[in-house]
């Protein structure tokens, strides 16, 4: 379970808590892990960083205490800290011979996926020659209130993870391990040291908080954890203190937890529609269901509501079932619902698709054959 002797391609997520001293930046730890990732290179191996710390920077910088849950200070913070945890990353590394890159995302860049064949591409010529991309999303222009936020950095280094087919998330955070219960009220909370499938239980397990600049906590990093299974990617969560830490797991010593990826991991485009956020929603009636079920097409004629504004190409839900990528727009969808599929071309035009969504372009949130 713990070989990782065939990982090519791993993502280093990096929290804030880990990232942070009394001074701001901990120059030390990035530069351990400069050392560290240094000697995964020379293995042979591709290495990208998802770094937090862009706030909790800025807001020491700006001698701002306690935490920064304003919107607009968190974006003064982030503009502001950013710049300087560049710099302690590109001193850091340079002293090891390595080049660092700086790659700022919104969702909606995943979102889109067309901007996201072209981050793909992008990340891939920065690995070509050699830099280590550092990633983090771009708080400075990321709002909840417009939907482009991914709401942490750990739901981010899984979705990177997912999207340019890594072997390994290794998440360095302010805890050594998932426990069966919170260790901080309960002394006889046990690690688990491996998880083979996210449960019930084990999100019951979950904490909720962060710290103070930082917010996500573990529920966030099971939301991480399952991403990552979806695209045949293990996760090991374990304290960053820990000593020369990337190194013991690489060499599969049992610290923090090991997340398991699932068996048959879904393509890289499926895992894009499963992962993207849903644009509108069209409900279908129980045939229609029971045929995409069964991996056939969605057809007009199951068609009852459709909620939201979208256009042709958008992925949507399914009910709450499943995510596709629709070929109609909503404004079309509705002329068409309920009827069959000869409408489509008959009404919008002859050539056009005339199904809602393929089997290929449909992926169900769970699996529709489990009971």
């Amino acid at each position: 379970m713990r070989n990782f002797k065939d990982s090519k391609r791993l993502v280093i997520k990096i929290g804030t808590s880990t990232l942070s001293c009394t001074s701001g930046v901990n120059i030390a730890y990035i530069r351990s892990l400069a050392d560290q990732v240094s000697r995964l290179i020379k293995t042979g191996r591709q290495v990208l960083i998802v770094s937090s710390g862009a706030i909790g920077m800025g807001a020491k910088q700006l001698k701002i205490v306690g935490p920064v849950t304003d919107m607009t200070l968190r974006q003064t913070c982030a503009a502001t800290g950013q710049p300087l945890l560049m710099h302690a990353y590109h001193e850091a590394f340079s002293a090891v011979g390595l080049t660092v890159s700086q790659v700022l995302l919104t969702a909606e860049v995943l979102d889109k996926r067309k901007t996201y064949l072209n981050l793909r591409n992008a990340i891939e010529g920065l690995l070509k020659v050699g830099t280590v991309p550092i990633l983090n999303e771009n708080d400075c222009v990321s709002t909840a209130e417009i939907g482009t936020a991914f709401g942490d950095n750990d739901k981010l280094s899984a979705l990177v993870a997912s999207k340019i087919d890594a072997d390994l998330l290794i998440m360095l955070t302010d805890i050594d391990a998932m426990y069966d219960k919170n260790p901080h009220k309960y002394k006889d909370a046990r690690p688990i040291r491996v998880v083979e499938e996210i449960t019930d239980d084990i999100i019951k397990a979950a904490g909720t908080k962060g710290t103070i600049h930082s917010t996500g906590g573990m529920k966030t990093k099971l939301t991480a954890a399952k991403i990552a299974a979806t695209a045949g990617c293990r996760m090991v969560l374990v304290n960053g203190t820990e000593a020369d830490v990337v190194r013991r797991i690489i060499e599969g010593e049992e610290i923090g937890t090991l997340f398991l990826a699932k068996k048959q991991s879904l393509s890289n485009r499926a895992r894009w529609i499963l992962h993207s956020k849903a644009e509108g929603t069209i409900r279908i009636d129980g045939g229609a269901m029971a045929a995409i079920c069964k991996h056939k097409s969605l057809l007009p004629s199951g068609v009852k509501t459709v909620e939201g504004a979208f256009a042709a190409g958008a992925v949507v839900m399914i009910n709450d079932s499943a995510k596709a990528i629709t070929s109609l727009g909503s404004d079309e969808l509705k002329k068409v619902a309920g009827q069959h599929s000869e409408k489509i071309r008959q009404l919008l035009g002859p050539d056009r698709r005339d199904v809602v969504a393929i089997p290929e372009d449909i992926v169900f949130l769970d699996d529709p054959e489990k009971p």
